[in-house]
């Protein structure tokens, strides 16, 4: 049963895959109410999910089965408990010849581009047929969609573009989404990642605008150019807001964090107060100021390139 990726807690994930799924094939089974999946989806919130958070079960890390009916329709669901520092940490791959978990560089290297291929068909495609998509990069993909893509690219196969051809444009997005998040050090980096996060903190703007287009400068160039890529990007879907819904602020919210997430699972975040903070404050604060520093750069009119060197990359026609 396809299950749709969200953008859930881990412990949710599975199961909003499955019953989002269930939802689409009870909707379209004839002679069953339309409302079966969302009246299922509420008993699983009620009687699964709300019950398991508690922090006294959550210490149970073997799978918990469940079953589920409602008007004739029966779903047997599982669910394990996996820790926020887990499911947010980067995992390398161990192999290096494909593309996902792979470092940026090594991938660049290798299809002797500036942006990786699965960036630029990606890009190419919902350009193509999803920038009036309500929701675009929002709205979940299919999941069994977005791994196969995931796969496809992987294993550099030929065919690739013609399987987008026919996939829901979430689904493609998603894999997008997916690339980043999976990469095994934010295109961001670790390094330059608290530097970022104390520059938009500064109050003065021209102080900030130069502090924040040095550390940008400094990335390294096949971050750089694929960021410069997404960023012309993500600025023209928000051109369509008016069709698609995604703001700037929509876009630097789903991507935010994905870019500029360390690799590490400890916040380096500093922060200005006397008052102790607790762990999710602090992980909220995080990813706050992940989403402003993508806003930030999404909201700049232009950005100059004071390096000749520099700028034959970044406005090559070539990546």
């Amino acid at each position: 049963m396809p299950g749709r990726m969200s953008e859930c807690c881990p412990v949710e994930e599975s199961v909003c895959q499955i019953v989002s799924g269930l939802e689409e094939e009870v909707d379209m089974a004839p002679g069953k109410p339309a409302s079966t999946g969302s009246r299922l989806w509420d008993r699983v919130c009620s009687s699964l999910l709300r019950p398991k958070l508690d922090p006294q079960n959550l210490q149970n890390k073997d799978w918990q089965r469940t079953v589920l009916a409602t008007n004739g329709v029966e779903v047997k669901l599982s669910m394990k408990f996996t820790s926020r520092e887990f499911s947010l940490k980067r995992m390398p791959s161990r192999k290096q010849s494909g593309v996902f978990g792979v470092k940026i560089n090594t991938v660049t290297k290798r299809e002797r581009s500036k942006v990786p291929l699965i960036v630029r068909q990606c890009v190419e495609e919902i350009e193509r047929r999803g920038m009036d998509e309500v929701g675009i990069y929002r709205v979940s993909g299919v999941a069994t969609e977005i791994q196969a893509l995931k796969g496809a690219f992987n294993m550099n196969n030929k065919d690739v573009s013609v399987m987008m051809r026919d996939m829901d444009v979430n689904a493609i997005a998603g894999t997008l989404k997916l690339y980043f998040r999976e990469l095994p050090e934010p295109l961001f980096t670790d390094e330059l990642y608290p530097n970022f996060s104390g520059g938009i903190a500064l109050s003065d703007s021209v102080a900030k605008e130069s502090c924040m287009l040095n550390l940008l400068l400094s990335l390294p160039e096949p971050n750089l150019v694929t960021f410069l890529f997404l960023l012309d990007h993500l600025k023209r879907v928000s051109d369509n807001e008016s069709c698609n819904k995604m703001s700037l602020h929509n876009l630097a919210t789903v991507f935010g964090p994905t870019l500029l997430r360390p690799s590490e699972k400890d916040s380096k975040i500093t922060v200005n107060s006397s008052q102790p903070i607790s762990m999710n404050d602090s992980w909220s604060l995080e990813v706050m100021a992940q989403v402003q520093v993508l806003l930030y750069f999404l909201q700049l009119e232009s950005i100059p390139t004071p390096d000749s060197k520099r700028q034959s990359l970044l406005f090559s026609s070539e990546v």
